[in-house]
C-alpha cells in the first residue's frame, strides 16, 4: 500500500493507528512447535471475578492459529462462576456508581496509561492468539486505549437537565444515572479494542461489567483484567469470565437471562446477536450489538483510480479481511473496471505478504482457524463455478492450513455468495456496473447495513449517494473510518446502538425524571 501512494497510505494506517510506536519491540522468543512464545508478565490463566484470580474445575487450550500449537490452557468458566461473576458486579455497583465522576475519571485514566507503558507486551499477545501481524496488533492496542482516555474525559461530562414547568410549585429535573450490571460479550478479531470500547463507556457512567471474551483470544482480556486490578479499579467492577466453545451458550444464557444484569453490549455475528436478543427479551434488558457487515465499495468512473486501490486495500485485507467494517462487495462502473482490477491487483501482488505475524514483512497473518478458511474457499469455488475468474490468489497458502492467499475475482455477479454473505476472509470480488441507481440498488440489497465506502470527486454524486447508502457509517474517498471520535454502529441487522464517540456513553445510562413540587 506505501508504494502505490506513500503520504496516502501511511496516513490511512496512523489514523486507525496501525503504525507501531517509534521503538521497535525486541523479537519474541521462538516456542517448541514453531509458535511463538507467551510474554510472561500479563498472562493470566484463571478468571477474574471480584479482584481475584479464580480457578473452574475444566481448562480449555489456546491455540496459535498460525501453527495450531497449543499456547497455554486457560480456566473453563461455566454458570455457577458466570453467575458469580454477575453477583460480584452487582455488589461492587452501588459504590462504583456513587464514586464521584471525578475519581472514575481518574481510575480510567490510570488504566490508560499502564495499557500505553505495556503496549508491547499486550500486542504480542494478541498476535500470539490471533495471528495478526505484530505491527496491526500494536495499533490495535493503542486504538484500545484510547477508549479508555475518551471515556476517562467522558465521564465528567455526564449532564443532567433542568426543563422549565407549566406549574408554578414546580420543578422539573432530570438525571442521568447508569443502568446497573453490564454484560460484555466480545469477539476475537479485536480481542483488546472491543472490550474497551464497550467497558470504557460502561465504568465511565458508574455501571460495573462481566467480560465474557471469545473463546479462540481470552489471554487479551485477562491481561486487560491485571492492568485494571494494577490501577485501582475496585474489586468486583470489571470481571472476566473466559471460557470454552461447549460452555459459550450455557455461560450467554446466564449473562442474558440474570435479573441482575440490566445490560447486554454484544459484538459478533446477526445469528447471534438474535439468539442474545430472544434471551435478553424475558427480562427486558437494555441492548446494543454490533452485528454482522457486508460493506460495499463503490467506485464510479469521476474517481481517482489511485486513490480507490490504495482505500480498496486498505480496506478489504486489513486483519486479513477479518473485520466487520471490511469491504465484502466491490461494484466498480464501467468505464474504469478494466483498469481498477488490473491496478488493484498489481497492488495485491506487491504490497500485500503472507507470513506468521511476529515477522516485520507479514502483512496477511493467519485466518483465526480452519472453518474461516474454508468458508473462503466456498465463495471462491461458487463463484467460480458461475463464470468467475479468479485474477489473483485463489487457494490456500503453502504456509499451513490456516493461511489463505489475497484473492481478487472479476467477471462477479449478485446471484453468487460471496456477494450475499459475508466472507470474512481476503477475498476481494469485482462486479461491474453501468449507472449510479443500479450501484445503490445492489449495494442497499442487503439486510445489513453496517459500513459502505464509495470513491467519487463529483461533488453532488457524493451528497446524494452518502445519503441514500443504508448503512450507519460511510467512508467517502476513504477505506478507513473507525476513531475513537465517531459513532461506530450500524442499521438494519447489522444492530443496535453506538459504540465511541459522546454517543457511547448513553448506551450505559438511564434518564430519570424528576419532579420537585410543593415550591
Amino acid at each position: 500500500m506505501a508504494g502505490l501512494l506513500p503520504g496516502r497510505a501511511a496516513a490511512a494506517r496512523r489514523r486507525l493507528l496501525l503504525v507501531p510506536p517509534p521503538a521497535p519491540a525486541p523479537a519474541a522468543a521462538p516456542a517448541r512447535g514453531g509458535s511463538w512464545a507467551l510474554p510472561a508478565g500479563l498472562v493470566r490463566r484463571g478468571g477474574l471475578v471480584g479482584g481475584r484470580w479464580v480457578e473452574a474445575a475444566g481448562a480449555f487450550p489456546v491455540r496459535d492459529p498460525a501453527s495450531g500449537a497449543e499456547l497455554c490452557r486457560v480456566t473453563d468458566c461455566g454458570a455457577a462462576e458466570a453467575r458469580e461473576a454477575v453477583r460480584a458486579a452487582h455488589r461492587a455497583g452501588a459504590a462504583w456508581g456513587r464514586l464521584p465522576a471525578k475519581e472514575r475519571s481518574r481510575l480510567l485514566r490510570r488504566w490508560y496509561e499502564l495499557v500505553v507503558e505495556n503496549r508491547e507486551e499486550l500486542a504480542r499477545i494478541i498476535t500470539a492468539e490471533n495471528g495478526k501481524p505484530l505491527k496491526e496488533a500494536q495499533g490495535e492496542i493503542l486504538y484500545s486505549a484510547s477508549f479508555l482516555e475518551w471515556f476517562a474525559e467522558e465521564a465528567r461530562r455526564v449532564y443532567g437537565d433542568v426543563i422549565p414547568a407549566s406549574a408554578k410549585d414546580r420543578r422539573i429535573l432530570v438525571l442521568k444515572q447508569p443502568v446497573g450490571v453490564a454484560a460484555i460479550i466480545t469477539p476475537w478479531n479485536f480481542p483488546s479494542a472491543m472490550i474497551t470500547r464497550k467497558v470504557g463507556a460502561a465504568l465511565a457512567a458508574g455501571c460495573t461489567v462481566v467480560v465474557k471474551p471469545a473463546e479462540d483470544t481470552p489471554l487479551s482480556a485477562l491481561a486487560l483484567g491485571e492492568l485494571a486490578n494494577q490501577a485501582g479499579i475496585p474489586a468486583g467492577v470489571y470481571n472476566v469470565v473466559p471460557c470454552s466453545r461447549e460452555q459459550t451458550p450455557v455461560v450467554g444464557e446466564v449473562l442474558c437471562t440474570d435479573p441482575l444484569v440490566a445490560k447486554i453490549s454484544f459484538t459478533g455475528s446477526t445469528a447471534t446477536g438474535k439468539i442474545l436478543l430472544k434471551h435478553a427479551a424475558g427480562t427486558v434488558k437494555r441492548v446494543s450489538m454490533e452485528l454482522g457487515g457486508h460493506a460495499p465499495f463503490i467506485v464510479f468512473d469521476s474517481a481517482n483510480v489511485e486513490h480507490a486501490v490504495a482505500g480498496a486495500l486498505a480496506s478489504k485485507y486489513r486483519n486479513s479481511g477479518q473485520t466487520c467494517v471490511c469491504t465484502n462487495r466491490f461494484l466498480v462502473q464501467k468505464g474504469i473496471h478494466d483498469q481498477f482490477v488490473e491496478k488493484f491487483a498489481e497492488a495485491i501482488e506487491r504490497e500485500l505478504h503472507v507470513g506468521s505475524g511476529f515477522d516485520a514483512k507479514t502483512t496477511q497473518g493467519p485466518l483465526i482457524n480452519e472453518k474461516a478458511v474454508e468458508k473462503v474457499e466456498r465463495h471462491i469455488n461458487d463463484a467460480v463455478s458461475q463464470g468467475a475468474s479468479v485474477v489473483t490468489g485463489g487457494k490456500r497458502h503453502s504456509l499451513g492450513k490456516n493461511f489463505f492467499e489475497p484473492t481478487l475475482l472479476s467477471n462477479v455477479t449478485t446471484k453468487m455468495l460471496c456477494t450475499q454473505e459475508e466472507t470474512f476472509g481476503p477475498l476481494a470480488p469485482v462486479i461491474k456496473f453501468e449507472t449510479e441507481a443500479e450501484a445503490i440498488a445492489i449495494a442497499n440489497a442487503a439486510n445489513v447495513g453496517l459500513a459502505g465506502y464509495f470513491y467519487s470527486q463529483d461533488p453532488a454524486q457524493i451528497w446524494r449517494v452518502a445519503e441514500q447508502l443504508e448503512v450507519g457509517m460511510v467512508g467517502v474517498n476513504e477505506g478507513i473510518i473507525s476513531a475513537v471520535e465517531s459513532p461506530f454502529g450500524g442499521v438494519k441487522e447489522s444492530g443496535l446502538g453506538r459504540e465511541g464517540s459522546k454517543y457511547g456513553i448513553d448506551e450505559y445510562l438511564e434518564i430519570k425524571y424528576v419532579c420537585f413540587g410543593g415550591l
